[in-house]
């Protein structure tokens, strides 16, 4: 079980509905939940506090600290377009960027030097604009590719990658997992004939 959340979502830019704000609030616990289940940031020191029975082999530190701290900010084109340039170097839009606090569960330990302190993940950064044309572009419904990007933005933050290949396989089997949980379809399937507003 994931340790409780203090989610800081911000609208600085574009037209969201409450829906989607709703809905990406859900996927950023399912991805953590995901996580947890996963084994992410695992610290071989630390004992459960959610009720798993103490195998003695650890626990991840996502379901030991006492709050974990997530900030989405759903923006726009233009807004993304300047992080993208000036931290990664890309002079375009893209769909999410995810700026993790922490490399490692060595990391994520260093931050919890206190049993009361925060485990701060990072921050998402979700572009409408760029989502809504993929979504259109892809035959997908906005709200299921929002909740995927920030499923995967969020994975991003506790220490998933795609980097190389078998990172890529293991960071997208989760992803459609999670995405699974909550009754979307595989994201990384081509969709055909599927009606755009709903989903379905």
């Amino acid at each position: 079980m994931t340790a409780p959340l203090d989610l800081d979502l911000d609208i600085d830019a574009g037209d969201w509905t409450k829906a989607e704000v709703d809905a990406i609030e859900n996927a950023v616990v399912a991805a953590l939940d995901g996580a947890v289940i996963d084994g992410a940031l695992w610290e071989d020191d630390a004992v459960p506090t959610d009720g798993t029975p103490d195998k003695g082999d650890g626990a991840s530190l996502l379901s030991i600290a006492p709050v974990i701290e997530v900030g989405v900010r759903l923006s726009d084109d233009a807004s993304v377009r300047v992080l993208n340039r000036d931290y990664r170097g890309k002079d375009s839009p893209t769909n999410v960027l995810s700026f993790a606090a922490l490399e490692s569960a060595d990391d994520a330990a260093d931050f919890m030097m206190t049993p009361d302190m925060p485990l701060i993940l990072g921050d998402i950064i979700v572009a409408r604009e760029t989502c809504a044309r993929e979504a259109a572009e892809q035959n997908k419904a906005l709200i299921n590719h929002l909740v995927h990007l920030t499923v995967h933005g969020t994975l991003h933050l506790v220490g998933y990658d795609h980097m190389v290949d078998d990172e890529a396989e293991e960071m997208e089997e989760l992803e459609r997992q999670i995405l699974a949980r909550l009754g979307i379809d595989d994201p990384y399937e081509p969709i055909e004939d599927q009606d755009v507003e709903t989903g379905q």
